[in-house]
């Protein structure tokens, strides 16, 4: 993975992702299944400009989903990233 926006996919905003930013300076992000802490971590230092504390990883299978026919499919399993900002980092949220 070379590029920082295939590490990187999307922020995750959610009720629970602004809490967590707001008690522990976290930020939640969707990444690539196949990315590393490291590889996260450095494109978050890149793109962002902000020191990184620690990086934590959480792997979601796909759901199994099935319409009204026989036919069924399987939706995209992901990866959710918890990156911790260095003490006195701070990243603005609208």
């Amino acid at each position: 993975m070379k590029d920082i926006h295939d590490v990187i996919k999307r922020p995750r905003v959610s009720e629970k992702a602004t809490l967590l930013h707001e008690k522990t300076g976290e930020v939640v992000l969707e990444v690539a299944v196949k990315a590393t802490k490291i590889e996260i971590r450095q494109a978050v230092e890149k793109l962002l400009g902000k020191k990184v504390a620690a990086v934590r990883t959480a792997n979601y299978d796909g759901k199994l989903r099935r319409k009204r026919t026989k036919n069924q499919g399987v939706t995209p399993a992901w990866k959710k990233a918890y990156v911790k900002l260095a003490p006195g980092e701070s990243l603005e949220l609208v």
